[in-house]
């Protein structure tokens, strides 16, 4: 872009990932620099730059008044995390007042000399993750403005993404989800038998890149072929003035084998990966992003049986510990009658110490009373302020052989007669 003697006027962000492109979450500070290149020197009368974040959302509907009238109403709503506005060069309300730039390129930091150092979790409410959808997006920009005398003003607009961070190895989402349903066709005035549907998954928090173990029972008691199948869905929900307009996408299927009358087929930990898609977003207002999980099966002539699992689509992975979790869930996830485990019944408490140790072993452990107080006296405190070793011998390894049997019957005195 060459306009006069401006060659470039391009922004410049501190964070990036591995792809060069700036990504922040809250409680990151936005920082960078506007690099302004001119060939020769000009007059300038102010860079402005300008921060803002906002979730926005828009569609239209037809409506009929009439027989002969229609008219289009118009749905929008926003809502604004941050905007803030900032000068580099020049002053507000300049108005002959300009500064001299020399040639070559000059680079301005964007930080907390120029008051554009925001904290991100500061704000009154959480952020939501950068989001372009059919009816609404989310999308936080820094733009730059030169402005020259008799000339138009150079603008320039670069956009970063933010996260709002989802931790699946919350409780809530490691929780595992299951579900079962069943459907009777019915013809005329016959009827088939019923189709039965089970399903179960480890949990409900996953990342894009996992692939999410479906274990399932499906039976086919019908006189019809029909065929299991998944896929995972995401359903963007747009709220404004009262109304709700919804848009749902299939992210993900798989198809299982046809299943004849009287034959049921067992998914044992089916694979079903998650494409890069965008996380869950859950606390914006006017715009919600969610994802299911939907087992059904598929029935020639007949509304399929379905099953839909919640699912949470996060940015934290899942950790050692929670894999260690989802381990235990699976060696469960293999009987289909799960929901019916009991916890073992209560165990028997253990011995007391003087069950094992006899009164003749206790004492035999005890030092002399006589060498406790010279002791006790030769010390400047009482006596339990210096003792660090136990007092009475630990008690004996557990063995077989009772150490103490009991008395033979003749020897064992006999009861008093009443």
């Amino acid at each position: 872009m060459v306009l006069g003697k401006v060659k470039s006027l391009t922004i410049s962000f501190d964070c990036l990932n591995d792809s060069n492109v700036p990504v922040y979450s809250s409680g990151d500070t936005v920082s960078g620099r506007v690099n302004l290149e001119v060939t020769g020197e000009i007059r300038v009368k102010s860079l402005k730059i300008h921060a803002r974040g906002h979730a926005k959302v828009r569609w239209t509907e037809s409506r009929n008044a009439g027989s002969n009238t229609a008219y289009t109403q118009n749905y929008t709503e926003e809502v604004e995390y941050f905007n803030h506005k900032d000068i580099l060069i020049g002053h507000e309300r300049a108005v002959d007042n300009t500064e001299k730039i020399k040639a070559g390129t000059k680079s301005l930091k964007f930080d907390g000399r120029t008051l554009l150092n925001f904290d991100l979790c500061v704000l009154h409410r959480p952020l939501a993750t950068s989001f372009e959808g059919r009816h609404g997006s989310v999308r936080y920009w820094v733009k730059a403005e030169l402005h020259r005398p008799w000339f138009l003003p150079v603008k320039l607009k670069k956009e970063f993404t933010v996260f709002e961070h989802i931790d699946i190895n919350t409780p809530s989402l490691l929780s595992p989800q299951a579900g079962t349903k069943e459907k009777t066709l019915c013809c005329w005035l016959c009827t088939s038998g019923p189709i039965s549907l089970s399903a179960k998954i480890e949990r409900k928090g996953y990342t894009p890149g996992e692939s999410i173990q479906i274990f399932a029972e499906i039976e086919n008691c019908s006189s019809r072929v029909v065929v299991p199948k998944a896929a995972i869905y995401q359903t963007q929900a747009f709220y404004a003035k009262g109304k709700t307009k919804e848009v749902k996408q299939l992210v993900a299927n798989l198809r299982g084998d046809s299943l004849s009358s009287g034959k049921t087929e067992t998914w044992n930990g089916k694979q079903l990966k998650i494409p890069p898609v965008s996380p869950s977003i859950l606390d914006c207002s006017i715009i919600r992003v969610e994802y299911s999980l939907m087992v059904y099966v598929d029935i020639p002539g007949a509304m399929d049986l379905f099953l839909n699992l919640p699912l949470v689509i996060g940015t934290i992975p899942l950790h050692s510990f929670g894999s260690r979790t989802s381990s235990v869930s699976s060696q469960c996830s293999m009987n289909m009658n799960w929901l019916g485990l009991t916890l073992p019944e209560r165990p028997e408490a253990p011995p007391s110490y003087a069950e094992v140790v006899t009164e003749e072993q206790r004492q035999s452990s005890l030092a002399p009373m006589g060498a406790c107080d010279d002791f006790e006296r030769a010390l400047p405190g009482p006596l339990f302020a210096y003792i660090q070793e136990f007092r009475f011998l630990p008690p004996p390894l557990y063995s077989e052989i009772d150490p103490n049997p009991d008395q033979p019957t003749d020897d064992r005195p006999s009861c008093p007669s009443r």
